[in-house]
């Protein structure tokens, strides 16, 4: 079954749950434009996080989802939050949500934790689960350590459950490849970022379309959390700070705030420009219908000109 046909909505498409970027108003935009989007709780205590289901469904009337992230100090609360206010899919990250599943599920709401592992993928599936999204190091934000087209097709093998492709992706030809890969669909974020509709600041926007190949960095690999940014002078000075070995608390204190210095802001020196490897082939700002028509454009031209 294709990921659109499980999920109710028009493209096998998930929009990432980037946090302080996926607002409802963003999530119900993504809606309206195809795919199922996604608010980005992390950051929220229950109570902001209603009032974004709130407005993304006085947005749309179409499917939309929540991504909680399991570290979340809140996370307790807003596990009972997206119970409450009937929320149709949940994905979840930086843990095991397998304590939440069943009351979830009782709920008629369906469940995708996001793995970077095929072991975490596995456990996960005994807990009932709808599907698993296999994130690649390739996206942008917090990062595992295999690439996607390592990790899609051992999660493919260790689950039976479909498995949603992400990490990498920002055009068709990645799009056919996750699906020959085995995966139902794909989840993207950092094409979404240079969207009409993304509410980050502009610097954001332009930093993204500005980025080369080789503009992204991996920063707190040694702290145990690392997380993948555009290079700018806060990403160098903490890639510094780490091969000194300096106290996390102090390299914590460089990035206090930092994301949302950069979505709100637009501090290209200080803050925290979270994005994936296909930056590089993001080159301008277009409507989000624009840019899922073209990934879907653009797989069913690789499918029917491949050769074998």
């Amino acid at each position: 079954m294709k990921l659109n046909e499980l999920l109710g909505v028009e493209f096998p498409i998930i929009q990432g749950g980037m946090a302080n970027v996926a607002t409802g108003t963003f999530a119900a935009a993504v809606s309206n434009a195809g795919a199922l989007g996604l608010i980005g709780s992390g950051g929220m205590d229950a109570d902001s996080l209603r009032k974004e289901i709130q407005t993304a469904r006085a947005a749309t009337d179409k499917p939309f989802g929540v991504n909680l992230m399991l570290m979340n100090p809140h996370i307790e609360d807003l596990a009972k939050v997206v119970v409450e206010e009937e929320v149709q899919v949940v994905t979840t990250g930086a843990g095991n949500p397998g304590k939440y599943v069943p009351t979830w599920k009782e709920a008629g709401i369906k469940v995708f934790p996001v793995v970077a592992a095929p072991i975490l993928a596995k456990r996960l599936e005994r807990y009932g689960i709808d599907g698993v999204i296999a994130e690649g190091t390739e996206s942008g934000g917090h990062v595992g350590e295999m690439t996607t087209m390592a990790l899609v097709p051992q999660v493919v093998d260790a689950v039976s459950v479909p498995v949603i492709a992400a990490g990498g992706i920002a055009d068709g030809r990645q799009m056919a490849a996750a699906f020959a890969l085995g995966a139902c669909g794909v989840q993207v974020g950092t094409c979404l970022l240079a969207s009409a509709e993304c509410p980050i600041h502009d610097n954001y926007k332009q930093a993204v379309i500005k980025a080369g190949a080789n503009d992204t960095t991996v920063t707190g690999r040694t702290g145990g959390a690392p997380v993948r940014v555009l290079k700018n002078k806060m990403a160098r000075e903490y890639l510094r700070m780490e091969k000194q070995n300096l106290p996390l608390e102090e390299m914590e204190k460089l990035t206090l705030g930092s994301l949302r210095r950069a979505v709100f802001d637009g501090d290209v020196d200080t803050g925290s420009f979270m994005a994936g490897q296909v930056a590089g082939m993001v080159k301008e700002v277009r409507p989000l219908r624009a840019i899922f028509e073209d990934l879907m454009n653009g797989c069913q031209t690789v499918v029917k000109g491949l050769t074998v």
